[in-house]
């Protein structure tokens, strides 16, 4: 017998409102318990709850219905929506526990009885975590894109693509003699749709990364000592995030910021002065740490002489302009001190940002999305340079193991462990 659950499913209390929602075979019978009737289906409706037990007043409250199998868990769900008080929550969930087959949910239950009942995907389940943690607006739109099924939908395309390659291999394997079936067609079409397949994968995989989304494109502030590194970093975040000195190497090891501008998250961190001579043991190893920050960066903000930049691709910065006259310096002049040309580097660092993460409605991949992808393309190229038909074939049932993978049809108890126990208990 199915457990039927519970759980607070709005903000913690007080609150003007909160939200109880309740799914399983009990549902129905627990909100005739605490109301003496059932609504109609999926109508609002108000009615005095009352504790079963001794018949005491719990509530006025708004009642939903929803009877399976169209419901978000894919099972019979209610929804209380009460007062948000302490006490009025506590009163109607001691209520709903002291009725038999109910019990609390457990962190992510909701969410894991619809992945299993087929309403979620994997991937709509790892977009929903993304947007439940989502603190920026980028993070928001792209995770809210992954949960509507945007990916799962190139998925299924690519599932019922790989069906169909694998049924015209079959056939070419076992009805190859069949004047029914045409060898070269069938070999053709094979071949086209292997190459077309594994171009969209490639295209997927140059969708920009959660990770990046997630944690913030990584700015780099490097130059020699004294060029204003620490003063620029904090004029940026807004705060005192770094120490400024005079004195050539304060900042010995890397401090990163994290910030969101414009409703995009960076990762902005200071770097110890590169300079080749004068660097205790210390300060060198800060200089270390700051060549591999310079080399693993997205963006990098060089505030020492232009013939040196560290990368190609680095904004050069004529740093402390409101001290030294940068009239003939190449690079952008910016005072952080007085806030002089501010306005132009975040306008530089918002173009650079939004070229390395998703397009307005788009998504982006997690690591395990990607590995995923990744390995059913070099199926999918396997099996285009096959020349054995047998082979090609297993080639092809390995790419469509991949595509279980992704949507979590198939290998993917470990890992759903670990995901649905971040949800919060009434997701």
């Amino acid at each position: 017998m199915i457990d039927t659950i519970f759980a607070l499913s709005s903000g913690p209390a007080p609150a003007g409102i909160a939200v109880i929602r309740i799914s399983g075979p009990g549902a129905g019978p627990a909100l005739r318990a605490l109301a003496g009737r059932l609504p109609a289906p999926r109508t609002a409706s108000v009615a005095l709850l009352t504790d079963s037990a001794d018949g005491a007043p719990l509530d006025r409250a708004l009642l939903l219905w929803l009877p399976g199998p169209n419901t978000v868990t894919g099972e019979d769900v209610a929804e209380i929506h009460c007062h948000g008080g302490r006490a009025v929550i506590a009163g109607i969930e001691e209520a709903l526990g002291g009725l038999k087959g109910l019990r609390r949910a457990a962190p992510g239950e909701f969410t894991r009885r619809a992945f299993e009942n087929g309403r979620m995907d994997l991937n709509a389940v790892e977009g929903l975590a993304d947007l439940l943690a989502a603190e920026t607006r980028t993070q928001r739109r792209a995770a809210l894109a992954m949960t509507e099924g945007h990916f799962s939908r190139r998925v299924d395309h690519w599932r019922l693509a790989l069906l169909d390659l694998s049924a015209m291999a079959e056939a070419a394997i076992d009805f190859s003699d069949e004047d029914d079936v045409p060898g070269e067609d069938v070999e053709r079409r094979i071949a086209g749709g292997l190459e077309h397949l594994a171009e969209d994968c490639a295209k997927m995989l140059a969708v920009p990364t959660a990770d990046r989304l997630k944690d913030g494109v990584r700015v780099v502030l490097a130059g020699p000592p004294n060029a204003g590194k620490s003063t620029l970093l904090n004029a940026l975040v807004g705060r005192e995030a770094a120490i400024v000195s005079d004195m050539a190497g304060t900042t010995r090891d890397r401090i990163e910021v994290p910030v969101a501008i414009e409703g995009v998250a960076f990762l902005f961190m200071d770097t110890a002065g590169l300079r080749e001579d004068g660097a205790d043991r210390i300060e060198a190893i800060g200089i270390d740490r700051a060549r591999a920050a310079i080399d693993a960066a997205d963006i990098v903000l060089w505030l020492g002489s232009p013939s040196q930049l560290p990368r190609k691709d680095a904004v050069a910065i004529a740093a402390q302009s409101d001290r030294y006259d940068r009239s003939d310096q190449p690079g952008l002049a910016l005072s952080a001190k007085t806030g002089s040309g501010l306005d132009s580097l975040r306008a530089v660092l918002l173009d650079r940002a939004r070229a390395l993460l998703p397009a307005e409605g788009d998504f982006a991949l997690h690591r395990r999305q990607r590995d995923m992808v990744e390995i059913m393309l070099q199926h999918l190229r396997q099996a285009a340079r096959a020349m054995d038909a047998l082979i090609r074939a297993e080639e092809l049932r390995q790419a469509r193991r991949m595509v279980d993978a992704l949507t979590g049809q198939a290998g993917t108890e470990d890992m759903l462990d670990r995901l649905f126990a971040g949800f919060c208990i009434g997701k």
